[in-house]
């Protein structure tokens, strides 16, 4: 794939365990330390989120990149990005909400805090245990522009992606 992600998102909000599942990997998660590279995903610790002394980090890392991925536990009932976050990372964004499947799960609440967090783009409802709605996301990686990655969102018609307006 020539287009790179960045998945950024708080401690423990399923960042690798979601790359894992992007790259059909059959491994536990462990806790990211430092940034990992491995094919077209960078994976953030998330502490450069939680922590705005590492904001800068998370500036650098975007350059070399296409698209960020902005992460939300579905369990978690706060974000850890600030409003509108994505206004300072000119990536195309998409929205990822984890842990679809656990029982404590709010799927809408989830969707309501990242479109605090992006002004537009996809949001993709995922789990990556039971591998729902992550078969989304490495397609709409591929696509290279806002208007195409809308078609695609509107052309699936599927109950695991919405578009952002």
């Amino acid at each position: 794939m020539k287009n790179r992600v960045m998945i950024i998102g708080g401690v423990q909000t399923g960042k690798s365990t979601l790359m894992n599942a992007l790259l059909g990997k059959e491994r536990s998660a462990n806790k990211t330390q430092a940034l990992v590279y491995e094919d077209w995903i960078v994976d953030t610790p998330g502490e450069y989120i939680e922590n705005p002394m590492y904001y800068r980090n998370i500036m650098a890392t975007s350059l070399e990149v296409t698209h960020v991925i902005y992460l939300q536990d579905a369990t978690s009932s706060r974000s850890v990005f600030p409003p509108q976050f994505s206004l300072g990372i000119p990536k195309i964004q998409i929205g990822v909400i984890t842990k679809i499947d656990h029982p404590e799960a709010d799927v809408e609440r989830a969707a309501s805090l990242l479109k605090n967090v992006m002004m537009r783009g996809p949001i993709v409802k995922t789990s990556a245990l039971e591998k729902r709605g992550v078969e989304f996301i490495a397609p709409l990686i591929a696509l290279d522009d806002v208007a195409a990655i809308k078609q695609f969102v509107l052309e699936s018609a599927s109950p695991y992606l919405e578009y952002r307006e």
